[in-house]
């Protein structure tokens, strides 16, 4: 029960599983699977996860993001605050923790203010916020950190391709609060535990390293060493909430796509369509198999990282599955408010999809 449990929650990690083993048939083990992996993905991912869990279990976002909620003042400046929130949480803690830290706290803010109608345009603003805020940095989406990595990017090249589609989702995101009425608001807030500052202290020099290490400056294997062991000393919990199904889809993905571009006619026809438009084709590909797996898959047949980059970070809006942080979110509103799923599904896919068709425009005619 426990593994269908697992497979259930993590249903792109059983997708990505059935399809490496699907092409082990066609292309049979052998020593160049070793190849396929990027083990430096795997290291950087894994910690940043780690020390991010081990600062969500002492609260810490919640206890900041609390303090800012209660300073907002009106219901505009309450959207404004929780959608900046989330997509400058995305640049830190990459947009599944992003959100799975700050939608309860959407929700507390607008269920305290008496304002619970608009929880569905909140929730899908926050998921947009969390797609769309990570793209700036390499560690702030999971397909960011693969590409930065597998393409050897330097650093002001990879935040001069991302910087005009993040302040162009800033601008959307800031207008879509435009029609939300500043309506006063007086938020009491219960919650009084105060931050651990020695916790709090170790475990943000423990993600100030997992930096250094995404950008090259520390070799991974020491991370591995140092924040690993600190981990199992201070907190062995954040080590077991690391989430391991998004590893586990990296790394079947890794097997899966080395396998495919191996075959001469799957090669040749990705490679010719990705010719062609990159930006298209990629942002294609994330509205049917995610953005994760398309910047893996992809990866392998084209040396545009430019276009491939705006690519999957643009294609995480668009459909609910465009995005493993889009899943997150919708199941959390299935959750909380059953009988309106329906209505929340045409809300985001209307949201989504002007953001989706609007930066593929401009990136199209500007970005590029």
């Amino acid at each position: 029960m426990a593994v269908l449990r697992f497979l259930k929650k993590n249903i792109v990690f059983s997708v990505a599983a059935v399809a490496a083993a699907v092409t082990c048939f066609l292309v049979p083990p052998d020593k160049e699977y070793l190849g396929y992996f990027d083990w430096k993905t795997l290291a950087c991912l894994f910690l940043t996860l780690a020390v991010v869990c081990a600062l969500r279990n002492i609260k810490f976002f919640t206890i900041v993001a609390r303090r800012l909620v209660r300073i907002s003042g009106n219901l505009r400046g309450l959207f404004l605050m929780l959608i900046a929130i989330t997509f400058l949480g995305s640049m830190l803690i990459a947009n599944d923790m992003a959100l799975i830290t700050f939608l309860p706290l959407g929700y507390f803010a607008l269920s305290v203010a008496h304002q619970e109608r608009y929880m569905a345009y909140l929730f899908i603003l926050q998921n947009i916020s969390a797609n769309l805020g990570g793209m700036l940095t390499p560690f702030g989406n999971p397909q960011n950190l693969y590409l930065y990595s597998y393409f050897h990017i330097p650093t002001g090249e990879f935040c001069r391709i991302m910087l005009p589609p993040f302040l162009l989702a800033i601008t959307l995101l800031a207008l879509c609060c435009l029609p939300i009425k500043a309506v006063k608001l007086t938020i009491e807030d219960s919650f009084s535990e105060p931050l651990n500052k020695r916790r709090t202290t170790l475990y943000l020099a423990l993600f100030a390293l997992s930096l250094l290490i995404v950008f090259r400056v520390v070799p991974y294997w020491i991370g591995l060493v140092l924040i690993t062991g600190v981990l199992l000393w201070s907190d062995r919990e954040a080590l077991l909430m690391v989430d391991y199904g998004l590893l586990g889809t990296f790394f079947f993905f890794f097997i899966f796509a080395g396998n495919l571009a191996r075959l001469p006619a799957v090669n040749e026809l990705v490679s010719t369509l990705l010719a062609k438009d990159t930006l298209l084709v990629s942002t294609l590909s994330c509205q049917a198999i995610s953005n994760v797996p398309s910047a893996i898959l992809l990866s392998q047949f084209t040396d545009n990282y430019h276009a491939l980059l705006l690519g999957v970070n643009i294609g995480g809006t668009g459909t609910l599955i465009a995005s493993l942080a889009s899943l997150i979110t919708f199941s959390e509103f299935r959750v909380l408010y059953p009988g309106r799923t329906k209505q929340y599904f045409w809300m985001f896919t209307a949201v989504n999809v002007g953001f989706l068709v609007i930066m593929t425009v401009a990136a199209k005619l500007f970005f590029l």
